[in-house]
């Protein structure tokens, strides 16, 4: 995958933070399932039951997360690119091994970045939409609040790595 985009703010989310540790740390809390688990569901709406990863091109992400009924929903999607320490691209329009997915929820790709700054990082998550209709959806249904919480615990669970 080319390392250039063109971020287009009527169908994208574009997330940044700098994070004060090196990439390395930033890197396994992003693949490690049992990092993941800590970070990715924000800790009042929930927690993740499930997680499994295989960051490379074709391989599986799978976050379940478990609702307040017990049920689990899972979120299954396949790694797009992946250059340890520096970018993961996933998306959940296609489930592992690039099959076609079917699901009922707002599609997106996501490219997340890794720069060393200084003595940290600078990370970017970048959320692609098909159209303007799912943006919206995205900003509107708690999706945009939930994942800058979740990026919020992502950088303090990174901060407790060092």
């Amino acid at each position: 995958m080319s390392k250039q985009f063109a971020v287009d703010p009527k169908l994208d989310i574009v997330i940044e933070r700098f994070i004060d540790a090196p990439v390395r740390l930033v890197w396994e809390a992003l693949t490690k399932p049992e990092h993941l688990k800590e970070w990715y569901m924000p800790r009042a709406w929930g927690r993740v039951s499930r997680a499994e990863m295989d960051p490379r091109p074709g391989g599986i992400f799978s976050i379940d997360i478990a609702g307040e009924n017990g049920e689990d929903f899972p979120n299954l999607g396949c790694f797009l690119d992946a250059v340890p320490m520096e970018r993961l691209v996933w998306t959940s329009m296609l489930f592992p091994g690039y099959r076609p997915a079917v699901f009922d929820d707002v599609p997106i790709t996501a490219i997340v970045t890794m720069k060393p700054e200084g003595t940290g990082t600078r990370y970017v998550f970048t959320a692609l939409h098909r159209n303007e209709a799912d943006l919206e959806a995205n900003r509107t249904s708690g999706w945009l609040e939930g994942t800058n919480i979740a990026v919020d615990q992502l950088v303090e669970l990174v901060l407790s790595l060092k």
